[in-house]
């Protein structure tokens, strides 16, 4: 499983960025699919999953009401909407892929190379 991520770019605290996955895999309706990112200096974190059916979804507090994480299985991608962005949402993005077909919480098992998000005050 290839993933490829992209849509991240400078916005202004309050803006809004959405990003992409697109995989290139067979049988993408079979992965549960997640967003984590990485600031400067710090670990990477988790942000999100969606099932592969898009039924459970799940949210860190972190980003809870700000960020939609949605798939679209035909076109093999995933998208993670940020809204409401600050200072501190800055960092690199990467999409991961679980073939776990559960509810989460999710082993991911591939990743993408990430997209650099920045958000100026």
């Amino acid at each position: 499983v290839q993933l490829q991520a992209s849509g991240g770019g400078v916005v202004h605290t309050g803006g809004s960025l959405r990003l992409s996955c697109a995989a290139s895999a067979r049988f993408f309706d079979m992965y549960a699919m997640g967003w984590f990112r990485q600031a400067p200096g710090k670990e990477r974190e988790f942000l999100a999953h969606i099932s592969w059916n898009g039924e459970n979804i799940y949210y860190v507090d972190s980003v809870k009401g700000r960020f939609t994480i949605s798939r679209d299985n035909a076109k093999s991608t995933v998208y993670l909407q940020m809204n409401n962005l600050k200072p501190e949402d800055t960092a690199v993005y990467y999409c991961a892929a679980s073939y776990d077909l559960g509810e989460g919480p999710y082993e991911f098992h591939y990743w993408g190379q990430g997209t650099l998000v920045t958000v100026s005050s």
